[in-house]
């Protein structure tokens, strides 16, 4: 990766054609926020705030984005800029034994122009160019897309209901006799009921995988078409959608913020938020949990970035680029967090209200009090009086617990925020269909940005190793790839798919990302060496990197990554596997039931941990033969022939 002169030389994909460009550097940036920024910005940073002290949270957060997340992320965008190829390229190109970090288990070019091919040559005798490479972060964005893009089609459900009034999951529906309410339904929510029933119609059992669900099934070939629509020629598409994919959640965000701000309540819910509570920083489980969101939040190790970076002229200044977007990323995420507390706050203010209204009906019933003569800032006054003068009548009245700071706990993460605890706080906001429609259009457009950037980790990488004949066009290859993952997807949309959902997302990724960019990190510092991947990045920025950098990339990523790993690792092992039912059968529905998941699929998880990331080791084996044998077959050719032997 020696700095080459000429105006572009590393210009060429590969075959001889020229590979694609952005248009403009800002088309750039917002693919690369567009991919980094997704739903863990709206539904897993604000939870991890709220439940890890609030504001003292934001102190291991930064902390590992200036000593993880941005040095990561810099690796990423300088090697893809630089050698102008996926990731399958770029690791081969740094070490043949680094194939496994790569992508697909099939066979790539190891030279990305001819001086790198012929180093290769020279360095490996009678290499010819091409080996083997294992499958990494193509394996690993294969698998996400999978159950990401269902997560687009309960989007896409929810966003397609939204346009009638009343919303369907505000009021439970008649049962099958049309002479009262599903008691499904007032056992538990209209909103939990339309999710776990009318969307989901899921099963008591992961055992139980029930039937395909039409509707969702149909939803999910839109969701795909979709995809397919906006990659259907790699950049040259993607580049033209991003504009309004990558810029509308703002929008909205801004829109909810405004509006949230007007509601009753949302300075509680933001002062909840953000009180901070420095005590909670002694758990080691705070700084795991922030280091695990600066990772997964600037989507490192898939290989997108490296494939967004690879269409950028070889002189752009990829230092200031990582920088900007990982801050562009986070504080994205705080001013989501803002816009969204400052409507669960208006919702926790709404049932601290009926709460006490329910507790007021029962003293005015049990008293004999005129109608309307408690209020509910009169209440806690009425309840004291009352305690001190009849204190064995207030005893028997069942009197629910009115604590505002209770409903502010009531939050959740992933799809109980997005389908039940913000839906139904969508319910109590004027012009409720409205505020739903952009809710959910916010949703899929985030969730869509990101999946250009898993599509391009798998589609950039497979035309880079020539897998597919240059003849056949990039929209029969793009169309190819969508129509295996909508196949490979349609498991989701049986009844059990949520719990199968549920695995992907705890098992896929976590470590096998963690693995993957400790490899990327350990092979750019170690293996390809600091001072040549400076004098690269000197050659693209006109500056070598600097004392930060340095020591970022030898020493504390690397730690800290490895650190992370263990930890992670600990916490699995300690943690039962197991997952929560919804059963209306359950003796204390509608909480939902804790099960273990049977032998065959704690075997699937184990699976899962562990299978993208067995393709280091394994490539690196097959290379270290490979290289043996070359080197025994160059020696006896060599080597003088015994007579009547043939064997040296």
């Amino acid at each position: 990766m020696a700095c080459a002169q000429g105006p572009d030389p590393l210009g060429a994909g590969g075959g001889g054609e020229r590979r694609p460009r952005w248009d403009n550097r800002l088309q750039y940036l917002l693919s690369c926020i567009g991919f980094a920024v997704g739903l863990g910005n709206i539904w897993r940073f604000p939870y991890l705030c709220q439940t890890y002290g609030g504001g003292a949270f934001l102190i291991p957060y930064l902390i590992a984005l200036v000593l993880e997340g941005i040095p990561l992320f810099h690796i990423e965008l300088a090697i893809g800029q630089r050698l102008r190829r996926g990731s399958v390229g770029v690791w081969k190109a740094v070490s043949p034994y680094l194939g496994g970090v790569g992508q697909a288990g099939t066979w790539v070019l190891c030279g990305v122009n001819p001086a790198s091919s012929r180093r290769w040559r020279q360095a490996v005798p009678g290499h010819s160019g091409v080996c083997p490479t294992g499958l990494g972060c193509l394996t690993v964005s294969f698998l996400v897309s999978l159950y990401y893009n269902t997560v687009l089609t309960w989007v896409l459900w929810y966003f397609l209901n939204s346009f009638q009034s009343p919303l369907p999951w505000g009021s439970c529906p008649l049962d099958l006799n049309r002479t009262g309410l599903e008691a499904e339904c007032q056992a538990s929510s209209p909103v939990s009921y339309f999710w776990y029933r009318q969307t989901l119609n899921i099963t008591a059992d992961i055992s139980d995988s029930g039937s395909v669900q039409g509707r969702l099934l149909a939803c999910l070939a839109a969701a795909w078409a979709i995809v397919y629509l906006c990659v259907i020629r790699g950049i040259e598409s993607t580049g033209k959608a991003i504009y309004f994919t990558a810029l509308f959640p703002y929008l909205v965000l801004t829109v909810f913020l405004i509006r949230g701000l007007t509601l009753p309540g949302a300075v509680r819910g933001l002062t909840y938020l953000f009180t901070p509570d420095v005590q909670v920083l002694r758990s080691p489980r705070v700084w795991l949990d922030a280091a695990t969101q600066i990772f997964f939040s600037l989507s490192l190790a898939f290989g997108g970035h490296i494939a967004f970076a690879s269409y950028n002229p070889p002189r752009n200044n990829c230092e200031k680029d990582a920088v900007t977007i990982a801050l562009v990323n986070s504080m994205t995420s705080l001013y989501a967090s803002i816009a969204m507390f400052s409507v669960l706050g208006f919702k926790a203010a709404n049932d601290h209200g009926r709460c006490l209204d329910r507790n007021i009906l029962q003293l005015i019933n049990a008293f004999d009090l005129p109608d309307q003569s408690v209020s509910r800032d009169d209440y806690a006054a009425v309840l004291t009086h009352l305690n001190a003068t009849q204190p064995d009548r207030v005893a028997r009245l069942c009197l629910e617990t009115c604590r505002l700071e209770d409903f502010l706990d009531k939050s959740a993460s992933g799809t109980g925020l997005a389908f039940i605890i913000f839906t139904e706080a969508i319910l109590h906001m004027p012009g409720a269909p409205g505020w739903a429609v952009l809710f959910f259009g916010m949703l899929f457009t985030l969730g869509l940005s990101s999946m250009f950037g898993n599509m391009e980790s798998i589609i950039t990488p497979l035309l880079d190793v020539g897998l597919v004949h240059r003849s056949v066009p990039k929209e029969v290859l793009s169309g190819l790839v969508c129509l295996v993952c909508f196949l490979s997807a349609t498991c989701f949309t049986l009844q059990s798919g949520n719990y199968w959902l549920e695995i992907f997302d705890n098992y896929v990724a976590p470590l096998d990302l963690m693995v993957l960019a400790f490899f990327e990190v350990v092979g750019v510092a170690y293996v390809y060496g600091v001072q040549r991947f400076g004098d690269d990045i000197e050659c693209m920025t006109g500056r070598r990197p600097g004392l930060y950098w340095r020591v970022t990339w030898r020493v504390v990523s690397p730690l800290l990554l490895l650190t992370i790993f263990v930890a992670y690792v600990a916490v699995l092992a300690w943690t039962p596997l197991s997952y929560r039912a919804w059963d209306a059968q359950y003796v204390r529905f509608p909480l939902r039931q804790e099960k273990s998941y049977p032998g065959w699929v704690q075997a699937t998880c184990v699976l899962l941990c562990f299978l993208p990331t067995l393709w280091v080791p394994a490539v690196a084996l097959v290379q270290l033969l490979a290289e043996c044998r070359r080197r025994k077959d160059g020696w006896q050719a060599r080597c003088p022939k015994l007579q009547g032997r043939g064997a040296c």
